[in-house]
């Protein structure tokens, strides 16, 4: 029997769809939430670019067992963020296949951010987005909370994955801590602020235009220390209290700044293990190098033995740790060395030596 049959029509292709937006976060500081994701750069099916035209993110107040789905079915849409898409979206590289390469394809196209990229939005919390909170927190017991979801829309809008949830709470937020003050050493800022209640902190770099959280989670002291040390920089300082509620954090208004700039007056260490050697009209020194990563250089000081006065014989800082110094045979000198850094200040002068040419 030879079997027979129609042969139909080809099967359209499979509709490419972005991957979830990645390291979805949202954190509430006072009546902003502030909301992280990276852009999905690939598809569902490991090819790449993403067939990705934006991303939305929606919201919903409720109780913490609401899922993706109904976050993006009953919430709000908060956000929406452009991002750069491919012309065709059909024209992928598998980074499995070995016969493509990722060059032939066409990239992306548009003013939107990269795939791939780092992306940062807000929401305010006003009267709508808490609506329900209270209704929530007396039936279900425990304090209502505002969950999010980002997904990727296409270029012909449909949805890819959604993110994983993101929520914080709709509680009152704690009071914020003192102002803080800022104060400095060679190696280190201290941001510190009087202590109050029992509570915790988030210490912040604030700028113009943004706040970089510095904590890497609450802290209980009050003070941190940032090592980052620019000279003739200027830094900003601000602190939350953070509080958590239902194991979710609140975060307070954050402080008026605290600023100090960056100024280097802090001397190099005095140089040791000066050494002199006596030759014909020439006393050589050689003394052991400083490690500073700021020196300069080296200034040389001299002065005729027993008790005369020390004046430095080079007119500018040396890099070098040795000097020759050309002198009359038969007079004793006395020799020290200073060590100067790039900000002008000089250390305290190494320890005395006495050398006589022959």
């Amino acid at each position: 029997m030879v079997a027979c049959g129609k042969k139909g029509p080809p099967l359209p292709p499979l509709v490419k769809l972005p991957v979830a937006p990645s390291d979805f976060i949202a954190a509430r500081r006072a009546d902003t939430v502030n909301l992280q994701l990276t852009v999905p750069a690939t598809n569902t099916d490991s090819s790449r670019p993403a067939n990705v035209a934006r991303v939305e993110v929606y919201a919903l107040t409720g109780p913490a067992t609401v899922s993706e789905a109904d976050v993006l079915k009953q919430g709000t849409k908060v956000a929406t963020i452009a991002v750069k898409a491919p012309r065709d979206p059909d024209a992928t590289f598998d980074p499995d296949d070995p016969e493509q390469s990722e060059a032939d394809i066409e990239p992306p196209e548009g003013a939107g951010l990269d795939q791939g990229a780092v992306a940062r939005v807000e929401e305010k919390l006003t009267a709508s987005a808490v609506a329900g909170s209270a209704v929530v927190g007396s039936a279900g017991g425990t304090a209502a909370v505002r969950t999010y979801v980002g997904v990727g829309i296409t270029t012909k809008g449909r949805r890819g994955q959604p993110s994983r949830r993101a929520a914080v709470p709709l509680a009152p937020p704690p009071p914020a801590p003192p102002k803080p003050e800022a104060s400095y050493t060679e190696t280190a800022i201290t941001v510190s602020w009087p202590p109050g209640p029992p509570m915790a902190y988030n210490v912040y770099e604030v700028t113009e235009s943004s706040e970089t959280q510095l904590t890497k989670s609450p802290t209980s002291e009050t003070q941190y220390a940032d090592a980052r040390m620019t000279w003739g920089a200027t830094r900003c300082y601000a602190v939350r209290s953070v509080e958590m509620v239902d194991r979710l954090a609140v975060e307070s208004e954050a402080t008026a700044p605290a600023c100090v700039m960056l100024v280097d007056t802090f001397p190099p260490a005095a140089p040791k293990g000066l050494q002199a050697v006596a030759t014909e009209g020439v006393i050589n020194l050689i003394w052991d190098p400083n490690t500073e990563t700021d020196l300069d250089g080296y200034i040389l000081l001299r002065g005729v033995a027993p008790g005369g006065e020390l004046a430095p014989i080079t007119p500018a800082a040396i890099r070098e740790t040795a000097f020759q110094d050309p002198v009359p045979g038969g007079v004793r000198y006395i020799y020290a060395v200073k060590a100067v850094d790039k900000a002008g200040n000089a250390s305290a002068p190494s320890e005395r030596i006495e050398e006589a040419a022959r």
